[in-house]
Protein backbone atom coordinates (compact mmCIF):
# COMPACT_ATOMS: atom_id res chain seq x y z
CA UNK A 1 0.00 0.00 0.00
CA UNK A 2 1.45 3.53 -0.79
CA UNK A 3 1.78 5.66 1.92
CA UNK A 4 1.89 9.43 2.86
CA UNK A 5 4.73 10.91 4.67
CA UNK A 6 2.41 11.43 7.69
CA UNK A 7 1.17 8.04 7.57
CA UNK A 8 4.41 6.44 7.84
CA UNK A 9 5.22 9.28 11.01
CA UNK A 10 1.99 8.26 12.63
CA UNK A 11 2.27 4.80 11.82
CA UNK A 12 5.34 3.74 13.10
CA UNK A 13 3.93 5.80 16.30
CA UNK A 14 0.85 3.97 17.18
CA UNK A 15 0.83 2.11 20.48
CA UNK A 16 -2.54 1.05 20.04
CA UNK A 17 -5.93 1.15 18.45
CA UNK A 18 -9.48 1.17 19.16
CA UNK A 19 -11.60 -0.02 17.08
CA UNK A 20 -13.97 2.16 15.02
CA UNK A 21 -11.78 4.29 17.32
CA UNK A 22 -8.92 6.72 18.16
CA UNK A 23 -5.81 5.43 18.74
CA UNK A 24 -2.83 6.06 21.21
CA UNK A 25 0.09 7.84 19.49
CA UNK A 26 3.46 7.98 21.35
CA UNK A 27 5.05 11.20 21.47
CA UNK A 28 9.01 11.52 21.06
CA UNK A 29 9.77 15.12 21.90
CA UNK A 30 7.14 17.13 24.53
CA UNK A 31 8.47 20.68 24.65
CA UNK A 32 7.14 23.23 27.31
CA UNK A 33 6.46 26.94 28.20
CA UNK A 34 5.34 28.85 30.92
CA UNK A 35 2.16 29.48 30.34
CA UNK A 36 0.55 26.33 29.37
CA UNK A 37 2.83 23.57 31.43
CA UNK A 38 1.74 25.39 35.04
CA UNK A 39 -1.91 23.73 35.57
CA UNK A 40 -0.64 20.32 34.19
CA UNK A 41 2.03 20.31 37.23
CA UNK A 42 -0.26 20.74 39.37
CA UNK A 43 -3.08 18.39 38.38
CA UNK A 44 -0.45 15.27 38.36
CA UNK A 45 0.70 16.37 41.52
CA UNK A 46 -2.25 16.73 42.91
CA UNK A 47 -3.18 13.06 41.74
CA UNK A 48 0.26 11.89 43.12
CA UNK A 49 1.43 10.98 39.33
CA UNK A 50 4.96 10.77 38.69
CA UNK A 51 6.61 12.70 35.15
CA UNK A 52 6.67 9.40 33.03
CA UNK A 53 9.93 10.16 30.85
CA UNK A 54 11.04 13.53 31.99
CA UNK A 55 13.81 13.11 29.65
CA UNK A 56 11.70 13.83 26.60
CA UNK A 57 10.50 17.03 27.83
CA UNK A 58 12.47 20.09 27.40
CA UNK A 59 11.27 23.60 28.73
CA UNK A 60 12.06 27.12 27.46
CA UNK A 61 10.70 30.45 29.13
CA UNK A 62 9.69 32.47 25.84
CA UNK A 63 5.69 33.84 26.11
CA UNK A 64 6.44 36.35 29.41
CA UNK A 65 9.84 36.94 29.10
CA UNK A 66 10.83 40.63 28.63
CA UNK A 67 12.82 41.82 25.92
CA UNK A 68 14.78 44.88 27.53
CA UNK A 69 17.17 44.23 30.27
CA UNK A 70 16.59 40.36 31.06
CA UNK A 71 19.94 40.50 33.82
CA UNK A 72 17.35 42.73 35.83
CA UNK A 73 14.83 40.73 38.22
CA UNK A 74 11.32 40.81 35.94
CA UNK A 75 8.76 43.71 37.13
CA UNK A 76 5.36 42.20 35.82
CA UNK A 77 4.31 40.24 38.96
CA UNK A 78 2.32 37.55 36.61
CA UNK A 79 5.38 36.98 34.80
CA UNK A 80 7.87 36.77 37.52
CA UNK A 81 5.59 34.28 38.99
CA UNK A 82 5.04 31.97 35.82
CA UNK A 83 8.34 32.08 35.06
CA UNK A 84 9.90 31.21 38.85
CA UNK A 85 6.73 28.62 38.58
CA UNK A 86 8.49 26.96 35.33
CA UNK A 87 11.96 26.82 37.08
CA UNK A 88 10.71 25.12 40.08
CA UNK A 89 8.42 22.49 38.12
CA UNK A 90 11.69 21.63 36.35
CA UNK A 91 13.76 21.28 38.81
CA UNK A 92 11.64 19.36 40.58
CA UNK A 93 11.01 16.81 37.35
CA UNK A 94 14.46 16.65 36.52
CA UNK A 95 13.09 18.34 33.04
CA UNK A 96 15.93 20.11 30.62
CA UNK A 97 15.16 23.77 30.98
CA UNK A 98 16.55 26.59 28.64
CA UNK A 99 15.52 30.08 31.21
CA UNK A 100 15.85 33.39 30.49
CA UNK A 101 19.32 34.39 29.75
CA UNK A 102 20.75 30.97 29.24
CA UNK A 103 22.89 30.66 26.05
CA UNK A 104 20.04 28.36 24.31
CA UNK A 105 16.69 30.18 25.31
CA UNK A 106 14.51 31.41 22.45
CA UNK A 107 10.94 30.77 21.28
CA UNK A 108 9.96 27.45 21.89
CA UNK A 109 9.54 26.86 17.75
CA UNK A 110 13.09 28.52 17.20
CA UNK A 111 15.37 27.33 19.93
CA UNK A 112 14.54 23.48 19.34
CA UNK A 113 15.25 22.75 15.45
CA UNK A 114 18.27 24.84 16.27
CA UNK A 115 19.60 22.58 19.21
CA UNK A 116 18.86 19.88 16.82
CA UNK A 117 16.16 18.57 19.40
CA UNK A 118 13.34 18.83 16.26
CA UNK A 119 14.43 15.88 13.86
CA UNK A 120 12.55 14.19 10.86
CA UNK A 121 9.94 11.35 11.55
CA UNK A 122 9.65 12.56 15.38
CA UNK A 123 6.06 13.08 16.80
CA UNK A 124 6.62 16.64 18.76
CA UNK A 125 4.02 18.36 20.99
CA UNK A 126 3.98 21.59 22.84
CA UNK A 127 1.05 23.33 24.78
CA UNK A 128 1.27 26.23 21.95
CA UNK A 129 -0.64 26.16 18.47
CA UNK A 130 2.48 27.27 16.32
CA UNK A 131 3.94 23.54 16.95
CA UNK A 132 3.39 22.65 13.54
CA UNK A 133 6.81 24.51 12.82
CA UNK A 134 8.60 21.85 13.29
CA UNK A 135 6.73 19.46 10.48
CA UNK A 136 9.22 21.25 8.28
CA UNK A 137 11.54 18.94 9.49
CA UNK A 138 8.89 15.78 8.26
CA UNK A 139 7.77 15.33 12.02
CA UNK A 140 4.36 14.96 13.18
CA UNK A 141 4.29 18.53 15.84
CA UNK A 142 1.38 19.87 16.66
CA UNK A 143 -0.34 22.12 19.61
CA UNK A 144 -2.28 20.44 22.63
CA UNK A 145 -4.26 22.28 25.04
CA UNK A 146 -3.57 21.77 29.05
CA UNK A 147 -5.15 18.75 29.53
CA UNK A 148 -3.32 17.23 26.79
CA UNK A 149 -0.23 18.53 28.24
CA UNK A 150 -0.83 16.70 31.24
CA UNK A 151 -1.78 13.19 29.46
CA UNK A 152 1.65 13.88 27.81
CA UNK A 153 3.76 14.32 31.21
CA UNK A 154 1.93 11.01 32.59
CA UNK A 155 2.29 9.18 29.69
CA UNK A 156 4.39 10.04 27.08
CA UNK A 157 0.87 9.36 24.51
CA UNK A 158 -2.00 11.03 23.19
CA UNK A 159 -5.39 9.52 22.66
CA UNK A 160 -6.27 10.70 19.36
CA UNK A 161 -8.20 10.22 16.04
CA UNK A 162 -6.39 10.34 12.88
CA UNK A 163 -6.80 13.40 10.98
CA UNK A 164 -7.65 13.41 6.99
CA UNK A 165 -4.25 13.72 4.36
CA UNK A 166 -4.33 17.25 2.64
CA UNK A 167 -1.42 17.93 0.22
CA UNK A 168 -0.60 21.83 -1.26
CA UNK A 169 1.46 21.26 -4.54
CA UNK A 170 3.12 24.88 -5.69
CA UNK A 171 5.68 24.75 -9.00
CA UNK A 172 7.40 26.74 -10.44
CA UNK A 173 9.89 30.10 -10.20
CA UNK A 174 9.04 31.96 -7.71
CA UNK A 175 8.94 35.70 -8.43
CA UNK A 176 11.88 38.25 -7.24
CA UNK A 177 10.86 39.31 -3.37
CA UNK A 178 8.87 36.63 -2.45
CA UNK A 179 9.66 35.31 0.07
CA UNK A 180 8.55 32.09 2.39
CA UNK A 181 5.74 34.23 4.33
CA UNK A 182 4.56 34.96 1.11
CA UNK A 183 3.89 31.79 -0.16
CA UNK A 184 2.05 30.77 2.92
CA UNK A 185 -0.13 34.08 3.44
CA UNK A 186 -0.52 33.28 -0.84
CA UNK A 187 -2.05 30.04 -0.02
CA UNK A 188 -4.11 30.83 2.74
CA UNK A 189 -5.81 34.08 1.24
CA UNK A 190 -6.71 31.25 -1.71
CA UNK A 191 -8.12 28.30 0.51
CA UNK A 192 -8.86 30.17 3.37
CA UNK A 193 -8.68 29.70 7.02
CA UNK A 194 -11.03 26.55 7.13
CA UNK A 195 -9.62 24.87 4.26
CA UNK A 196 -7.31 22.63 6.69
CA UNK A 197 -9.87 21.55 9.35
CA UNK A 198 -9.93 17.98 10.21
CA UNK A 199 -6.70 17.42 7.92
CA UNK A 200 -2.75 17.25 8.35
CA UNK A 201 -0.58 19.14 5.70
CA UNK A 202 2.30 18.40 3.21
CA UNK A 203 3.40 20.56 1.56
CA UNK A 204 4.44 19.36 -2.12
CA UNK A 205 6.56 20.81 -5.54
CA UNK A 206 10.02 22.46 -6.42
CA UNK A 207 9.64 25.66 -4.15
CA UNK A 208 9.70 24.41 -1.40
CA UNK A 209 12.30 21.91 -2.33
CA UNK A 210 14.27 24.40 -3.08
CA UNK A 211 13.21 26.19 0.34
CA UNK A 212 15.57 26.92 2.92
CA UNK A 213 14.88 25.22 6.44
CA UNK A 214 14.12 28.65 7.91
CA UNK A 215 11.73 28.98 5.26
CA UNK A 216 10.48 26.26 5.63
CA UNK A 217 9.63 26.43 8.98
CA UNK A 218 7.95 29.90 8.18
CA UNK A 219 5.60 27.60 6.05
CA UNK A 220 4.76 24.99 8.46
CA UNK A 221 4.34 27.40 11.64
CA UNK A 222 1.60 28.87 10.09
CA UNK A 223 -0.81 25.42 9.02
CA UNK A 224 -2.33 26.09 11.81
CA UNK A 225 -3.92 29.74 10.23
CA UNK A 226 -5.68 27.89 7.26
CA UNK A 227 -7.24 25.37 9.94
CA UNK A 228 -4.95 22.47 9.53
CA UNK A 229 -3.93 20.12 12.70
CA UNK A 230 -0.11 20.74 11.64
CA UNK A 231 2.14 20.70 8.41
CA UNK A 232 4.93 18.69 6.96
CA UNK A 233 8.00 19.14 4.23
CA UNK A 234 9.58 15.92 3.49
CA UNK A 235 13.14 15.93 4.65
CA UNK A 236 15.85 15.64 2.41
CA UNK A 237 19.44 16.41 1.95
CA UNK A 238 18.64 20.42 2.65
CA UNK A 239 17.12 18.70 5.97
CA UNK A 240 20.24 16.59 6.93
CA UNK A 241 22.52 19.45 6.40
CA UNK A 242 20.49 21.34 8.48
CA UNK A 243 20.58 18.93 11.29
CA UNK A 244 23.87 17.53 11.42
CA UNK A 245 26.52 18.99 13.94
CA UNK A 246 23.74 20.07 16.44
CA UNK A 247 24.33 19.99 19.80
CA UNK A 248 21.02 17.56 20.48
CA UNK A 249 21.12 15.62 16.88
CA UNK A 250 22.78 12.12 16.71
CA UNK A 251 26.49 11.73 15.96
CA UNK A 252 28.21 10.20 13.52
CA UNK A 253 27.52 6.35 12.32
CA UNK A 254 23.95 7.10 14.90
CA UNK A 255 23.48 10.16 12.49
CA UNK A 256 24.13 8.04 9.46
CA UNK A 257 21.69 5.42 10.93
CA UNK A 258 19.15 7.95 11.24
CA UNK A 259 19.49 9.43 7.98
CA UNK A 260 19.19 6.11 5.95
CA UNK A 261 15.47 5.77 8.16
CA UNK A 262 14.58 9.14 7.19
CA UNK A 263 15.31 9.20 3.57
CA UNK A 264 12.35 6.12 3.82
CA UNK A 265 9.71 8.46 4.77
CA UNK A 266 8.97 10.96 1.42
CA UNK A 267 5.46 10.13 0.42
CA UNK A 268 5.56 7.29 -1.88
CA UNK A 269 4.63 7.80 -5.80
CA UNK A 270 0.90 7.50 -6.55
CA UNK A 271 -0.19 7.63 -2.57
CA UNK A 272 -3.61 9.16 -2.26
CA UNK A 273 -4.35 12.27 -0.53
CA UNK A 274 -7.99 13.32 0.95
CA UNK A 275 -7.74 16.84 -0.56
CA UNK A 276 -5.06 18.65 -3.03
CA UNK A 277 -4.76 22.28 -3.68
CA UNK A 278 -2.23 23.17 -6.51
CA UNK A 279 -0.66 26.54 -7.05
CA UNK A 280 2.18 28.06 -9.72
CA UNK A 281 5.01 30.40 -8.38
CA UNK A 282 4.53 32.81 -10.94
CA UNK A 283 1.13 33.89 -9.36
CA UNK A 284 2.28 34.76 -6.18
CA UNK A 285 3.84 38.05 -5.33
CA UNK A 286 4.52 40.36 -2.13
CA UNK A 287 1.74 40.13 0.12
CA UNK A 288 0.45 42.19 3.16
CA UNK A 289 -2.96 41.51 5.26
CA UNK A 290 -6.08 44.13 5.44
CA UNK A 291 -8.36 42.06 7.61
CA UNK A 292 -8.63 40.55 11.51
CA UNK A 293 -7.33 36.57 10.33
CA UNK A 294 -4.39 35.55 7.92
CA UNK A 295 -6.59 34.46 5.44
CA UNK A 296 -7.82 38.48 4.23
CA UNK A 297 -4.20 39.01 2.27
CA UNK A 298 -3.79 40.50 -0.85
CA UNK A 299 -0.50 41.28 -2.85
CA UNK A 300 1.37 44.56 -1.69
CA UNK A 301 0.21 45.76 -4.81
CA UNK A 302 -4.02 44.91 -4.89
CA UNK A 303 -6.71 46.40 -3.32
CA UNK A 304 -8.93 45.19 -0.84
CA UNK A 305 -11.85 42.96 -1.98
CA UNK A 306 -15.19 43.37 -2.58
CA UNK A 307 -17.40 40.94 -0.51
CA UNK A 308 -20.86 41.28 1.19
CA UNK A 309 -19.17 38.68 3.88
CA UNK A 310 -20.31 39.84 7.56
CA UNK A 311 -16.50 38.91 9.28
CA UNK A 312 -14.80 41.31 6.38
CA UNK A 313 -17.17 44.21 7.21
CA UNK A 314 -16.76 43.73 10.89
CA UNK A 315 -12.68 43.50 10.43
CA UNK A 316 -12.65 46.01 7.84
CA UNK A 317 -14.08 48.37 10.55
CA UNK A 318 -11.73 47.32 12.97
CA UNK A 319 -9.12 48.27 10.62
CA UNK A 320 -10.11 51.37 9.42
CA UNK A 321 -10.19 50.18 5.88
CA UNK A 322 -12.29 50.35 3.07
CA UNK A 323 -13.54 47.91 0.89
CA UNK A 324 -11.15 48.74 -3.10
CA UNK A 325 -8.73 50.30 -1.21
CA UNK A 326 -5.13 50.14 -1.99
CA UNK A 327 -2.72 50.07 1.29
CA UNK A 328 -0.14 52.05 -1.11
CA UNK A 329 1.58 55.06 0.95
CA UNK A 330 -0.88 53.90 4.28
CA UNK A 331 1.65 55.77 6.78
CA UNK A 332 3.01 53.17 9.81
CA UNK A 333 3.91 53.83 12.58
CA UNK A 334 5.12 50.51 14.40
CA UNK A 335 7.37 47.28 12.22
CA UNK A 336 7.94 44.48 14.52
CA UNK A 337 10.30 41.55 13.08
CA UNK A 338 10.59 38.45 15.18
CA UNK A 339 7.70 36.02 16.40
CA UNK A 340 8.10 32.25 15.75
CA UNK A 341 7.10 32.80 12.36
CA UNK A 342 10.41 35.02 11.46
CA UNK A 343 12.66 35.67 14.06
CA UNK A 344 15.44 33.01 12.53
CA UNK A 345 18.86 34.83 11.21
CA UNK A 346 17.54 34.12 7.38
CA UNK A 347 14.69 36.90 8.30
CA UNK A 348 17.37 39.21 9.95
CA UNK A 349 20.07 39.16 6.95
CA UNK A 350 17.39 40.24 4.31
CA UNK A 351 16.13 42.99 6.51
CA UNK A 352 19.65 44.12 6.84
CA UNK A 353 20.49 43.82 3.23
CA UNK A 354 17.52 46.07 2.53
CA UNK A 355 18.16 48.35 5.34
CA UNK A 356 22.18 48.66 4.90
CA UNK A 357 22.91 52.27 3.72
CA UNK A 358 19.25 53.68 4.42
CA UNK A 359 17.68 55.25 8.24
CA UNK A 360 14.46 54.22 9.08
CA UNK A 361 11.55 56.97 8.99
CA UNK A 362 10.81 59.13 12.00
CA UNK A 363 7.73 57.85 12.34
CA UNK A 364 8.18 54.61 13.24
CA UNK A 365 8.95 52.81 16.15
CA UNK A 366 10.88 49.37 14.68
CA UNK A 367 11.46 46.57 17.37
CA UNK A 368 13.41 43.90 15.49
CA UNK A 369 13.11 40.53 18.12
CA UNK A 370 15.49 37.68 17.58
CA UNK A 371 13.77 34.10 17.98
CA UNK A 372 16.85 32.94 20.41
CA UNK A 373 20.11 33.65 21.66
CA UNK A 374 22.07 32.11 19.52
CA UNK A 375 20.13 33.98 16.67
CA UNK A 376 21.33 37.22 19.09
CA UNK A 377 24.89 35.99 18.87
CA UNK A 378 24.85 35.32 15.29
CA UNK A 379 23.24 39.17 14.20
CA UNK A 380 25.82 40.58 16.45
CA UNK A 381 29.07 38.06 14.78
CA UNK A 382 27.53 39.29 11.50
CA UNK A 383 27.91 42.81 11.87
CA UNK A 384 23.99 43.06 11.49
CA UNK A 385 23.38 44.67 14.59
CA UNK A 386 25.61 47.61 13.55
CA UNK A 387 23.43 47.85 9.91
CA UNK A 388 20.17 47.62 12.52
CA UNK A 389 21.17 50.54 14.45
CA UNK A 390 23.06 52.81 12.42
CA UNK A 391 19.88 52.53 10.48
CA UNK A 392 17.77 53.47 13.87
CA UNK A 393 16.13 50.23 14.55
CA UNK A 394 15.89 48.59 18.16
CA UNK A 395 17.47 45.61 18.31
CA UNK A 396 15.77 43.67 21.63
CA UNK A 397 16.65 40.48 23.63
CA UNK A 398 14.68 36.96 22.78
CA UNK A 399 11.33 36.34 23.44
CA UNK A 400 7.70 36.30 21.53
CA UNK A 401 7.61 39.84 22.10
CA UNK A 402 4.93 42.12 20.46
CA UNK A 403 3.49 38.95 18.54
CA UNK A 404 0.70 38.14 21.42
CA UNK A 405 1.43 41.47 23.84
CA UNK A 406 1.72 38.45 26.99
CA UNK A 407 4.68 40.52 28.21
CA UNK A 408 5.59 44.47 28.19
CA UNK A 409 5.84 44.84 24.62
CA UNK A 410 2.92 46.21 22.84
CA UNK A 411 0.80 48.05 20.18
CA UNK A 412 -0.73 50.57 21.09
CA UNK A 413 -4.58 51.32 20.74
CA UNK A 414 -5.88 52.42 17.35
CA UNK A 415 -2.00 52.11 15.98
CA UNK A 416 -1.17 50.01 12.87
CA UNK A 417 1.92 47.61 13.02
CA UNK A 418 3.27 45.80 9.91
CA UNK A 419 4.81 42.57 11.77
CA UNK A 420 6.15 39.51 10.47
CA UNK A 421 3.97 37.44 13.12
CA UNK A 422 1.47 34.48 12.21
CA UNK A 423 -1.63 36.38 13.80
CA UNK A 424 -3.34 39.60 12.93
CA UNK A 425 -6.49 38.98 15.15
CA UNK A 426 -8.22 41.74 16.89
CA UNK A 427 -6.15 42.87 19.63
CA UNK A 428 -2.83 40.37 18.90
CA UNK A 429 -0.70 42.51 19.56
CA UNK A 430 -2.03 45.03 22.17
CA UNK A 431 -5.91 45.79 22.95
CA UNK A 432 -7.21 47.78 19.73
CA UNK A 433 -3.57 47.20 17.78
CA UNK A 434 -3.90 46.73 14.34
CA UNK A 435 -1.71 44.06 12.81
CA UNK A 436 -0.84 44.15 9.03
CA UNK A 437 1.01 40.69 8.59
CA UNK A 438 3.89 40.61 5.86
CA UNK A 439 7.34 39.35 4.93
CA UNK A 440 10.59 40.86 6.17
CA UNK A 441 11.12 42.37 3.68
CA UNK A 442 8.16 44.72 3.36
CA UNK A 443 8.25 45.13 7.19
CA UNK A 444 11.85 46.63 6.68
CA UNK A 445 10.59 48.32 3.47
CA UNK A 446 8.23 50.23 5.42
CA UNK A 447 10.42 51.45 8.62
CA UNK A 448 12.40 52.91 6.13
CA UNK A 449 9.88 54.52 4.33
CA UNK A 450 7.11 54.89 7.24
CA UNK A 451 4.41 53.65 5.37
CA UNK A 452 3.44 50.80 3.07
CA UNK A 453 4.88 50.62 -0.19
CA UNK A 454 4.88 48.60 -3.74
CA UNK A 455 8.18 47.10 -3.07
CA UNK A 456 8.10 45.43 -6.54
CA UNK A 457 8.80 48.55 -8.03
CA UNK A 458 11.81 48.34 -6.44
CA UNK A 459 13.13 44.72 -7.44
CA UNK A 460 11.94 45.62 -10.55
Amino acid sequence: MKKTLFDKVWDTHIVDSIKNGPQILYIDKHLIHEVTSPQAFKELEERKIPIFRPQQIVATADHNTPTLNQHLPIQDKLSKKQLEQLSSNCTKNNILLFELSHKYNGIVHVMAPELGITQPGMTIVCGDSHTSTHGAFGAIAFGIGTSQVAQVFASQCLLLTKPKSLRITVSGTLNKGVLPKDVILYIISKVGTNAGTGYFCEYAGNVFENMSMEGRMTVCNMSIEMGARGGMIAPDETTFEYVKGRKFAPKESAFDQKVAYWKTLPTDVGATFDKEYFFEAEDIEPMITYGTNPGMGIKVSGTIPTSEDISLKKSLKYMDFKVGESLINKPINYVFIGSCTNSRIEDFRIAANYIKGKQKAKNVTAWLVPGSKQVEAQIVNEGLKTVFETAGFELRQPGCSACLAMNDDKIPQGEYCVSTSNRNFEGRQGQGSRTILASPLIAAATAIEGKIIDITKQLN
